[in-house]
């Protein structure tokens, strides 16, 4: 049987046991972290748990993100952990097996946490096609995000693999940042009306499958089709299909949306009680600093919410005591 861990625990995962956690923070990434640091400087005791296993740990650097465009994500998660440990949030390595509906936070092969209060920043996956070159150019010069990746690949040739419905958008999108854009087909069967938008806005179409990739040098140098002709392209954006990992939450009956995200009110609170979530496992849209600035609703709101619990406890903890005084002081009855 699992130890129960019912205080501070420490990187180690050696016990204190000073009593039950207050929050339990499943994932640390922008989102998870940005909770811990408004949780502990409102001197809650948490704990974060991660796998290590980042989303965007193939990217070099980030955008978009004021004071810290340019820096590697790994940099950021750096900054943030010690940020947090310096207000004494435990920092525990490890995968989150199970959530019990009593807020037990069970560990793969470790101890079980005790929490007031859950939140969920596990993030998502990116399902990629299975063309040869993509996965191993995933995060250089095969990317997603125009608003993450488009400046720095400005006014150079720019490739869109149509994947999804949204990769012709996509290729529109993309013109902004290049007047080079090519989109490959490969799986779309194009529509009349799409071919005329996309050549409204210069954006030229490659018909045909995708045979892979080219590679030379450690660059992306273009995109070879099956008949064999090769576009060159120096970098490649692809929609991927992205799954939430979600297994906690819906282990847990949250209630999920129409398109099978998991629904949380704006501060990021579930339909399960007492569990919150954050970042890309409820917004598949959440940048880096999206997911910061969710966390940061998110603690505000689960501290407030356990301020609520605690003065409806004192309330009645003193009525209790004071009940017994009120009795005795009360003439008899005639």
């Amino acid at each position: 049987m699992n130890d129960v861990i019912d205080g501070n625990n420490t990187k180690n995962n050696d016990a204190r046991n000073d009593s039950v956690y207050d929050v339990v923070v499943v994932g640390a990434g922008a989102g998870g972290l940005n909770a811990a640091l408004v949780l502990a400087r409102a001197r809650r005791q948490v704990a974060v748990v991660d796998a290590g296993e980042p989303r965007n740990a193939p990217a070099a650097h980030m955008q978009g993100f004021l004071s810290r465009d340019g820096m590697s994500p790994a940099a950021l998660l750096e900054v943030g952990r010690a940020e947090v440990a310096g207000y004494g949030v435990d920092l525990i390595e490890g995968q989150v097996d199970h959530i019990d509906s009593g807020l037990l936070v069970r560990l793969a092969g470790g101890p079980v946490l005790k929490a007031r209060r859950v939140l969920v920043a596990t993030g998502l996956r990116d399902e990629l096609p299975a063309i040869p070159g993509v996965r191993e150019r995933w995060g250089k010069d095969l990317l997603h995000c125009p608003y993450c990746h488009g400046y720095e690949v400005r006014d150079q040739p720019i490739g869109v693999l149509g994947t999804g419905p949204g990769s012709v958008y996509h290729a529109l999108l993309l013109r902004q940042w290049s007047d080079d854009v090519v989109l490959f087909s490969h799986t779309l069967d194009l529509t009349g009306d799409e071919r005329e938008r996309l050549a409204a806005r210069s954006v030229r179409v490659a018909d045909g499958m995708v045979k892979r990739l080219v590679v030379d040098e450690d660059r992306l140098r273009g995109v070879e089709l099956a008949e064999g002709r090769v576009v060159p392209r120096n970098a490649v954006f692809v929609a991927p299909r992205m799954v939430p990992r979600d297994g906690l939450l819906t282990g847990l009956g949250c209630e999920r949306d129409k398109s099978g995200w998991v629904i949380t009110d704006r501060s990021g609170r579930t339909s399960a009680p007492g569990v919150w979530a954050v970042g890309n496992v409820a917004d598949p849209r959440a940048l880096v600093v999206t997911a910061a600035g969710m966390g940061a609703a998110a603690g505000f709101a689960i501290n407030h919410h356990l301020v609520d619990e605690e003065t409806e406890r004192a309330v009645a903890d003193r009525r209790t005591a004071t009940a017994p005084a009120a009795a005795l002081l009360s003439p008899p009855s005639r």
